[in-house]
């Protein structure tokens, strides 16, 4: 590796998760309050389960309350809403996740629509990504937030910089361009149906990959020094981690790249757990 730094996400989510727990000993101390998170698990996909448990773990490292309501695979649509309508009057729960993907017969969107968007702590409802576009105050999708905390983290100001963002999912990809516009980027998307995806990418300053398919930007796709942030994830029949950038050759070109695993990983749990301690604070009104 060239003079390219790493954008590693763990040191600064372990930071973010002291700072966590030392206002959870305040707000349990001053008004009673634990932070609750609820997790909707549905059926037996092993990533899914994974992510779960790495969620709850991290509830417990901060002192939260959590609870996973796991649901076969053939449950139907009215009885995960039932569940979430009754989370959505439990006092104690702040924060309300389903765990993604779902079953082929649930209606994704129409679940999300349900939770109270004041409990909506991964900001996938519509009304908290209504107000990531306008620029308001919300709670915002956990990965694009990591992503913009990481950057903030390295002193990355991205304003008037032109960044390509890869993939335009209602879960990072439009988000993760909302943000970067916000803060005054020049932003690019692309998605499956880009006709020349090299052509965006090689011009970027900054390019953000979230799509799940590994090496998808290798080296000639980059320019000298760009910052490359890579959202993706993706497991090998060999069983290593990997993401959507070939990390040995673009790590070369780059200025800045984060690892897989231990660069933006980290930071959407942090995200999570920041998403939570603030609707929790809100509890009172």
């Amino acid at each position: 590796m060239q003079n390219c730094l790493l954008l590693g996400g763990k040191a600064l989510s372990d930071k973010i998760v002291e700072t966590i727990k030392t206002e959870v000993l305040s707000l349990k101390k001053e008004k009673a309050i634990i932070p609750g998170l609820a997790v909707i698990l549905v059926g037996n996909d092993p990533a899914s389960h994974t992510y779960v448990k790495r969620k709850k773990d991290a509830c417990s490292k901060v002192d939260f309350y959590s609870i996973v309501h796991e649901m076969p695979e053939d449950i139907s649509e009215d009885k995960i809403i039932q569940t979430i309508e009754m989370m959505n009057k439990n006092p104690n729960i702040d924060g309300i996740l389903v765990q993604l993907p779902l079953p082929k017969h649930i209606n994704t969107t129409k679940i999300l629509e349900v939770i109270d968007p004041k409990k909506d702590v991964d900001g996938f409802h519509a009304y908290n990504i209504g107000r990531v576009v306008s620029g308001l105050d919300s709670f915002v999708p956990c990965t694009p937030l990591g992503v913009m905390r990481l950057l903030e983290e390295y002193k990355i100001d991205v304003k008037g910089l032109d960044v390509c963002v890869v993939g335009a999912s209602n879960i990072v990809g439009k988000p993760m361009a909302s943000l970067l516009l916000n803060a005054h980027a020049t932003v690019d998307i692309c998605h499956i149906y880009t006709k020349d995806l090299k052509e965006h990418t090689k011009r970027a300053d900054v390019v953000v990959v979230g799509v799940g398919k590994p090496n998808l930007i290798t080296a000639d796709m980059v320019k000298d020094g760009a910052i490359v942030v890579d959202i993706g994830i993706n497991r090998l029949e060999s069983g290593k981690l990997v993401g959507d950038v070939d990390f040995e050759n673009v790590s070369q070109k780059c200025s800045y790249i984060t690892p897989v695993p231990g660069g933006v990983g980290p930071m959407t749990i942090a995200m999570l757990l920041e998403n939570t301690l603030k609707s929790a604070k809100k509890r009172e009104g």
